[in-house]
């Protein structure tokens, strides 16, 4: 339900004053009936009329950004019943995430149902940062650093922006799935992360703070374990503008478009 007042401006090029100024004037029909009252609630099935002109109904964009709690499915389907993220934001309306963690990582995540807005996120070319706290078994060496930070060939890579992108609509880059390759070939895909530094120690393994721009499936974990430093705990706690801030796992917020984009460097 929304206001007949806010619904128009919203659909038409008209401000909010000068919606309330025609439906007083008597230019505005919801269902063919002339209605005086700005504040009249109106909803999807209603056909709304200024000046004879149907306007066309637009779903209201919601921005949501969710914490993510460890062991929850990002995806909007799984076959073997495990909790899913989605089920935690009691909202009725089709929302999608924009930008998965797995099943064992926590933090922010986003859902939205605006198709545009979730492609400016997740496309490579906009290079929106995501960044990480993210433990791993071991200290660094300041060698390791400079290697993940140089990039490293890892095996049968996916670009996980493909597979969001397919179930939404758009147009999907073409991967191979690995059990339709030829047989005896191998496909490397470089997986680099742009910054990287100490955060805290615990006892006997380490935090750091990870910056990618990239989305490649469980990335930072597939570094890890290349260098022999298994990622033990990963909590993602900023996508562009767009901090976790105070949300305990579980909790949810509405945001506002303007609040994400960009990334975080170009407004320092």
């Amino acid at each position: 339900m929304e206001r007949l007042s806010k619904y128009v401006a919203r659909v038409s090029s008209f401000s909010r004053r000068k919606s309330e100024d025609l439906i007083r004037a008597g230019k505005v029909k919801v269902n063919k009936v002339v209605v005086l009252e700005p504040f009249r609630q109106v909803e999807s099935i209603d056909i709304v009329l200024v000046d004879n002109q149907i306007m066309e109904y637009e779903p209201i964009k919601l921005y949501i950004a969710l914490y993510k709690p460890d062991g929850y499915m990002s995806d909007l389907l799984d076959t073997r019943g495990r909790k899913m993220a989605r089920d935690i934001i009691k909202i009725d309306v089709k929302l999608f995430p924009v930008g998965r963690l797995d099943y064992h990582s926590e933090g922010l995540m986003i859902f939205t149902n605006d198709g545009e807005f979730a492609n400016q996120i997740m496309h490579p070319r906009y290079e929106i940062e995501k960044e990480y706290l993210v433990k791993f078994k071991g200290l660094l060496s300041r060698e390791e650093i400079n290697r993940i930070k140089q990039g490293i060939m890892i095996e049968d890579a996916k670009k996980e922006y493909g597979k969001y992108e397919s179930e939404y609509g758009e147009k999907k880059q073409s991967v191979t799935p690995s059990h339709k390759r030829e047989k005896g070939t191998v496909t490397k895909e470089l997986y680099k992360i742009d910054e990287i530094r100490f955060a805290h120690a615990a006892t006997k393994n380490a935090w750091y703070s990870v910056i990618i721009n990239e989305g490649k499936n469980r990335m930072i974990r597939k570094i890890g374990e290349a260098i022999d430093h298994p990622v033990l705990k990963l909590k993602r706690v900023r996508i562009g503008r767009l901090q976790l801030g105070d949300l305990q796992p579980g909790e949810y917020r509405y945001f506002e478009k303007k609040e994400m984009l960009g990334s975080h460097s170009q407004h320092k």
